[in-house]
């Protein structure tokens, strides 16, 4: 088992937004992958007193616990429960039916022993690799934001009236129901030889820039790390780097996160 992360903020005067987590029981068997993207709300009031990193360690940090512990629950009920659970937090201080109450995009995944599954969970604009032992790759995605025409993102109202809302994108907030918008599913670990989550800020180097496909970006992680991953990311940022057609870019730089665990 080797598990390899970086996290690094998009700018040095505000704060890393992003969690990522890993997780393996002291048996040895099995193991967690937990990797969250706040999503910064404008400097208006947003209905909370807590900034998106506070959030972020407390769900990041329920997540974690609670898909060690509670292997009855799927990944969807972990979700539901954590999202409760940090909701209940702050539920006395701050307005959580506010649009732009803290919230973050979610990837999780879970492997069991040898003989047992590799679980996972996407949520909003993050990624998860699933490398098999040929090599090959599959992207697990939750594309409904990209799905969206530019001109609905085009101003906050209309980007508000879209967030967690039928026909539009979804984020963990402050209502357990939306884990059931998660794109979840399972595939056999033999199937598996290594798993890797990124948030958009790295991911970037993929679908923004199009340096390469994910199975070259698994390579990448493998090879060179993720801390390089993240390096290559910035330096085509600074150097202004063109966008792939069709591509969204709203941030020069973003809070970049991944992390590659080989199974």
């Amino acid at each position: 088992m080797r598990i390899d992360l970086a996290t690094e903020p998009g700018s040095r005067e505000r704060p890393n937004e992003d969690w990522v987590s890993a997780s393996l029981p002291a048996s040895g068997q099995g193991g967690a992958l937990v990797v969250l993207d706040g999503v910064t709300p404008p400097l208006d009031d947003a209905g909370c007193v807590h900034d998106v990193p506070w959030f972020t360690a407390r769900l990041g940090g329920a997540l974690t616990e609670l898909s060690a512990s509670r292997r009855d629950l799927s990944l969807a009920d972990v979700l539901a429960a954590a999202i409760r659970r940090t909701a209940d937090a702050h539920r006395g201080t701050c307005d959580l039916s506010h649009v732009r109450t803290p919230q973050a995009t979610v990837v999780l995944t879970r492997w069991g022993g040898p003989e047992g599954e590799v679980e996972y969970l996407v949520l909003s604009d993050s990624a998860l690799l699933l490398e098999s032992p040929d090599g090959a790759v599959t992207a697990v995605l939750d594309d409904r934001l990209d799905r969206l025409p530019r001109e609905a993102l085009r101003t906050l109202a209309s980007a508000d009236a879209l967030r967690n809302a039928e026909g539009g994108f979804f984020t963990a907030a402050a209502d357990p129901a939306v884990a059931a918008r998660a794109v979840t599913g399972s595939v056999p670990r033999a199937g598996v030889r290594a798993v890797a989550a990124l948030t958009d800020g790295a991911s970037r180097w993929v679908d923004l820039f199009g340096e390469g496909d994910w199975h070259a970006c698994v390579q990448v992680l493998r090879k060179e790390g993720a801390r390089s991953l993240v390096e290559r990311v910035r330096a085509l940022e600074d150097a202004g780097a063109g966008q792939r057609p069709g591509a969204r870019r709203f941030k020069l730089h973003d809070d970049a996160s991944a992390v590659f665990a080989e199974l």
